[in-house]
């Protein structure tokens, strides 16, 4: 990914695509053309990120009135919900939003919309996109952790809860191999994804027969896998990593295009680097429930590679691939609903329409100037 368009001042990494002042007369060349439609193109893009907000409100305001719903207060507001769901099923002539398991997994993945897409902005401008693999693998190995520890003990805890906690170990992992080696380079992350999948398959064929759980859902995605759990955990997550990006922007997009200044400016780098890898496997592990852990890097890759396509700086990048993100989410799960299929194949496909689409309109006049 070239940085062309990132500022050079370690203390001001905030995002400008205005000409400079020696540019005074009309731009030329393609992104002239993106300059002078700038201000229009944003307010699109702002309002757009505004509708997310408001539907990722509007899903969190679900997640919390059913997690509440037999308080004599919020019971009410709940059932106004289920009204409003079955008026919409009414008005569309579908049979989905009456469901409350449907709004769990529909809220589930509006939050992995948005938060997939912006960790997955720095991972693949730090050309660590395969992390979020390897970190999926090290989620499976936590999902067979659970599945034998429920078998042998007998307790009915969340599977999710075992795929955090060892994929946060894995994400640690990665990170201590990284600095031992010194690089973020292919080794770390081979090392980890491989040796996470190994003691994955290796324990699903151990406990084979203890338990009735079909870890298949998990591997390819269902709508059915999202439990209230999973939809309540999903929303305590993506509030941390919308948190930590909000709190670290600058500091994170600092050591993205220049680590080595980074460290020169005395920045806690390898605190900052903890802190992404932490946050992707948190984001893997939320999304694994729709997506599958086969599939669950693609949302942190492909909504990006495709916003760097028309995208004119970081900034905007990390907008478009929220956008993309989310509309690959909801077409996906319009397809697959209709379609009686896997999730997550569905919004993948999706999210690769889309990418496909930005590649033919940056080849249209909107030069792809983040790719090499």
């Amino acid at each position: 990914m070239s940085t062309d368009t990132e500022p050079t001042d370690p203390a001001d990494p905030a995002d400008s695509t205005a000409p400079t002042p020696a540019a005074d007369g009309p731009s030329s060349g393609p992104l002239g053309r993106l300059r002078t439609r700038h201000t229009t193109r944003e307010t699109v893009e702002l309002a757009a990120l505004g509708v997310i907000g408001l539907l990722a409100v509007v899903m969190l305001g679900f997640i919390g009135l059913y997690w509440l719903r037999d308080l004599p207060v919020v019971s009410t507001a709940y059932e106004q919900f289920r009204i409003a769901g079955r008026l919409l099923d009414l008005y569309l002539g579908t049979n989905v939003f009456k469901h409350p398991f449907m709004w769990q997994s529909l809220s589930t993945g509006v939050l992995i919309g948005i938060v997939a897409p912006l960790v997955g902005s720095f991972l693949v401008h730090r050309e660590m996109a395969l992390i979020g693999e390897t970190l999926a693998h090290a989620a499976f190995a936590g999902v067979a952790v659970s599945l034998l520890f429920n078998a042998v003990t007998g307790w009915d805890g969340s599977l999710l809860f075992g795929a955090l906690v060892v994929g946060v170990i894995g994400a640690l992992g990665v990170q201590w191999l990284a600095d031992r080696t010194d690089t973020y380079g292919d080794v770390p992350i081979a090392i980890m994804l491989s040796g996470s999948f190994a003691l994955g398959t290796l324990l699903i064929s151990y406990g084979r027969g203890l338990t009735g759980i079909s870890i298949e859902g998990y591997l390819f995605g269902s709508l059915a896998v999202v439990t209230v759990d999973g939809a309540r955990m999903m929303a305590f997550l993506s509030i941390f990593v919308i948190v930590g990006v909000l709190f670290n922007y600058k500091q994170l997009l600092f050591i993205t295009f220049d680590e080595q200044a980074a460290r020169v400016a005395q920045l806690p780098v390898n605190t900052y680097n903890t802190l992404l890898v932490v946050m992707t496997a948190v984001v893997v592990v939320g999304a694994m429930q729709v997506l599958g852990i086969i599939l669950v890097a693609a949302m942190l890759v492909v909504p990006v590679a495709a916003a760097s396509q028309i995208a004119v700086s970081f900034r905007e990048t990390m907008y478009l691939s929220v956008i993309f993100g989310q509309v690959a989410i909801l077409a996906g799960f319009a397809f697959s609903i209709a379609m009686s299929l896997p999730s997550g194949g569905s919004i993948v496909m999706a999210a690769i329409a889309l990418y496909l689409g930005s590649i033919a309109l940056s080849k249209n006049g909107m030069t792809a100037l983040s790719t090499r």
